[in-house]
């Protein structure tokens, strides 16, 4: 069975446990820095407040090990601020976390509470998607070897780069599940989606 380590510090953790269970993925929560012992083909990053998050990681040891968990090829499905987390830039903030992503993101880019929207749009690859932005980061520039896979209102919103995918929307709070599908399938290489 594959198995999600799945952020559990703060923010939407429990609906991405949901939504993989429902297809057949365990979920390890990874609370502290002894959890990251347990085995797991992949880390989820859900979204939050990147700021708590990045903080809440150092504080409890977890940084470091993290970033030498993506940097040597694992897995991670991203959304919202797991997003911030993995990009190299964060356009209107000078904070750094994991860098592993080659991507610029602007934090809040279509504004703050009140910018928080529900649409549809494609994403390549799956077709169109229903899509919840929550005070959502975008991606203002790609750099080499980063796909964009998804656009809304110009901006795109949904990257691939090696085994990482990176969303600035929320498919855990939509009950669409074929991005959960799209991931496992091209970026994890499982044969069962």
């Amino acid at each position: 069975m594959i198995k999600a380590g799945v952020l559990a510090l703060q923010g939407a953790f429990l609906e991405h446990e949901k939504a993989l269970a429902s297809l057949g993925v365990e979920s390890v929560e990874l609370r502290q820095k002894s959890d990251l012992l347990k085995s797991f083909d992949f880390l989820v990053l859900p979204g939050g407040e990147s700021t708590v998050q990045g903080k809440l990681l150092h504080e409890l040891g977890m940084f470091e090990p993290l970033e030498k968990c993506i940097k040597s090829g694992s897995g991670v499905f991203a959304t919202c601020a797991g997003m911030i987390l993995l990009a190299e830039k964060i356009s209107n903030d000078d904070r750094r976390y994991f860098s592993t992503m080659p991507i610029t993101v602007t934090r809040n880019a279509y504004g703050r509470q009140l910018g928080s929207f529900h649409t549809e749009a494609d994403f390549e690859g799956v077709g169109k998607i229903p899509m919840t932005f929550i005070r959502a980061p975008a991606v203002e520039k790609i750099g080499e070897g980063c796909r964009p896979l998804a656009e809304c209102g110009g901006k795109v919103v949904a990257v691939s780069y090696k085994k990482q995918l990176a969303l600035a929307f929320h498919p855990e709070l939509d009950g669409d599940l074929r991005v959960y599908e799209y991931f496992l399938s091209q970026v994890i290489g499982s044969k069962k989606f």
